[in-house]
């Protein structure tokens, strides 16, 4: 159990967890526009489906299409993402951090980079790499938070966990993960 000081002169909370299971790690793709492979590999990376023919388009696009640089890097963050689908970690990483190199602005790359070190239990390199990814304003900001608070709880910071999870469950309440990992927890105020 852990005290968590609220804020001056509030009532202090008791909080604990219970680990039942390792989740795996939240993933954002990047918006990538168009009909061609680029869209095509944004599409595996955002909906699933067959993951090695995502990775195939992610290929021809890079390969064969004229892409701007965003777009190129959001192609090589949506292969990464599809990389990290099959816990290939490694060519995850050099494909998040091509789009950093490419796009240093987009805030998915560095989320998902920071995903991928939590991944290989990298805890305080993939929070660091979520910061910086969330001060640049994420499409998808619920899932840097949850994937925070899986590194948070991996480094025992409970307190921290179940806020990084709260948070991701109020940016998006209709996604499932962060309110279950919520449910393990127990929030009872201090004596």
């Amino acid at each position: 159990m852990i005290r968590i000081a609220t804020a001056a002169g509030a009532a202090a909370l008791i909080v604990s967890s219970v680990c039942i299971f390792a989740p795996s790690q939240a993933r954002a793709a990047v918006t990538v526009f168009g009909s061609g492979f680029a869209g095509q590999c944004f599409h595996a990376a955002k909906f699933g489906g067959d993951i090695p023919a995502g990775i195939a388009d992610c290929n021809r696009a890079i390969d064969t299409e004229q892409l701007s640089a965003r777009d190129k890097a959001g192609t090589l963050i949506n292969r990464g993402v599809l990389y990290m689908t099959l816990d290939d970690y490694a060519s995850a990483q050099r494909d998040f951090e091509a789009g950093v190199q490419l796009d240093p602005n987009l805030g998915e790359a560095l989320v998902n980079l920071g995903g991928v070190k939590i991944a290989q239990r990298h805890f305080a390199e993939g929070i660091a790499d979520i910061d910086r990814g969330l001060a640049l304003g994420p499409e998808e900001p619920e899932k840097a938070y949850y994937n925070r608070a899986l590194a948070d709880e991996a480094m025992d910071n409970i307190k921290a966990a179940y806020f990084d999870y709260t948070k991701a469950a109020e940016l998006k309440p209709t996604w499932a993960p962060p309110r279950l990992e919520l449910a393990r927890f127990t929030v009872h105020p201090a004596h």
